[in-house]
């Protein structure tokens, strides 16, 4: 018999302001990101192909990390 882990369906992290205050909740899934403003009762949603692609496009002016 083997052991394994079962992994969680999401990955749910709580966003704090530099005063601590609760800006959102971002949520990771193998499929999707969510987001979830402080104070709204639903996510909203965009699949991980249009994540991608936002993420390249040179509007967002993001940068590859160091790390």
């Amino acid at each position: 018999m083997i052991n394994k882990f079962l992994s969680p369906k999401f990955i749910e992290e709580v966003i704090l302001d530099g005063s601590d205050k609760v800006i959102g909740t971002l949520r990771l899934k193998p499929s999707s990101i969510l987001w979830k403003p402080k104070g709204q009762k639903s996510y909203f949603s965009v699949n991980l192909d249009k994540f991608d692609e936002w993420m390249r496009n040179p509007s967002t002016k993001a940068k590859k990390a160091d790390h």
